[in-house]
């Protein structure tokens, strides 16, 4: 469904826009962490390290053509709300036609430099083969992967929230039951695990086009509509690069984190892995919180409407804050029957290193729910570059912090290492946000 925000309640815009992604994320978070336990359980902790091991890169493929699509739907939110159609299916159309090409051109890159990737992170010999593996078919999917990316971007760009998440989460539940029949009843290991995955992809991809040619006349393109614009190609870039090499920052950071924990061993590489699931479920709603926002202050910025552009911030944050309180309370008081759903109860070494650091993560949530929130307000201004400076900041002080901590405290070094990256984070986007304040003309006076 079309939401026009620049006008209405603010609170109940961003809660309508984020409430649906929030709840889809958590369900495909759910199915996700449904995939580890389902690895971990029958094809045991080796084949979950090796998951582990190859999630970081895979997550810097999804995260770089994510920065991309979220560049492009902050403009195509700013030609919406401004009105202006035939620009919205020139931006959607060139989208598009350039992921097609990228997207591939990135899978034969990824095909071919799996194991030296993997050689780099100091992946251990044991598993180096069930890595290599897991990798190469993950990214097979990299097309659907975008495809899906930028059909979602234009349809939050007109304020629908809620039909790329259905489609996500069906393809999720189907990913689920697929990881049942591949890994537990087949026996097929990491490799079945990846199948289903690619297949879950696939559909939902397949599901947002179909949609839009049905349903969404707005965003519908037909032959005259479906070229490719240097020009719009520039303009989308220009916000779109700056956010896929943001976006990418932080997986390269954990790739490199990643390689600090793997000489820890397997129960650490595990352990490490199953708490990683239970961060998605902290980061993913506060980014999709943080998404709303942007397209609220997107739309409204294309409206020129001041008041609710800063309203828009005000209200997201406080939305974050309360998420913290809910994620933050439920990690610390279930952390050890979460880590015991990942492993199997023989692995006590395993299960013990994972309640330790969530002990520690589910106090530090806090931080980023604020950075989220004012990135988010920073995309909608079309200020990518400050997502990017405040972003290297923070990855760049965790991965010092890890390899300083690590080798002495252990795997909760890593979580100290995101505590003091998420304070100079906003040590810095704080005080540059009231100078962009004073500067910006739409925002003077308010």
């Amino acid at each position: 469904m079309i939401r026009d925000m620049t006008s209405g309640n603010t609170a109940k815009h961003l809660i309508h826009f984020s409430i649906p992604f929030v709840l889809g994320n958590m369900l495909q978070l759910t199915y996700n962490a449904v995939d580890s336990i389902i690895i971990g359980r029958f094809a045991g902790k080796d084949a979950l390290a090796a998951v582990g091991t190859s999630t970081p890169i895979i997550n810097i493929l999804i995260l770089g053509i994510s920065g991309i699509c979220i560049g492009a739907s902050v403009l195509m939110s700013e030609l919406f709300g401004a009105g202006n159609e035939k620009e919205l299916k020139k931006a959607v159309s060139t989208t598009l036609l350039f992921g097609g090409v990228f997207s591939i051109f990135i899978m034969m890159l990824g095909l071919i430099f799996a194991p030296g990737l993997l050689r780099l992170l100091g992946v251990p010999q044991e598993i180096m083969h069930s890595s290599t593996l897991f990798l190469r078919i993950s990214l097979t999917a990299t097309p659907f992967i975008y495809w899906y990316n930028a059909v979602s971007a234009a349809m939050r760009s007109v304020g629908d929230s809620k039909t790329p998440i259905r489609f996500l989460a069906i393809a999720s539940v189907l990913n689920a039951c697929l990881d049942l029949l591949f890994v537990a009843v087949l026996d097929w290991g990491v490799a079945g695990a990846a199948l289903g995955t690619n297949i879950a992809e696939a559909c939902s991809a397949i599901f947002c086009m179909v949609y839009i040619y049905r349903k969404v006349p707005l965003l519908r393109l037909g032959k005259a509509d479906f070229r490719f614009d240097r020009s719009m190609l520039d303009r989308i870039l220009r916000h779109g690069s700056v956010t896929a090499l943001q976006q990418s920052a932080q997986p390269i950071g954990k790739l490199i984190i990643q390689g600090v924990v793997n000489p820890l061993g397997v129960d650490a590489i595990a352990a490490f892995n199953a708490v990683n699931r239970v961060d998605d479920f902290a980061f993913t709603p506060q980014q999709s919180i943080s998404h709303g926002m942007m397209t609220f202050v997107a739309q409204n910025r294309g409206a020129k409407k001041k008041d609710r552009v800063l309203s828009g911030l005000k209200v997201g944050l406080k939305l974050e804050f309360c998420y913290w309180i809910l994620i933050g309370v439920l990690a610390f008081s279930l952390k050890e029957p979460i880590m015991r759903l990942f492993v199997k109860a023989e692995d006590v070494s395993t299960i013990q290193l994972g309640v330790d650091y969530l002990k520690w993560m589910a106090l530090f949530y806090l931080f980023p729910a604020f950075t989220n929130g004012i990135q988010g307000f920073f995309r909608g201004m079309g200020n990518m570059k400050i997502t990017l400076l405040s972003t290297l900041i923070q990855i760049t002080t965790r991965v010092i912090f890890v390899l300083i901590l690590v080798p002495h405290v252990g795997l909760n070094g890593t979580a100290y290492a995101n505590a003091i990256g998420w304070t100079l984070m906003l040590a810095y986007e704080v005080p540059y946000y009231f100078r962009f304040k004073k500067r910006h003309t739409l925002l003077q006076g308010g």
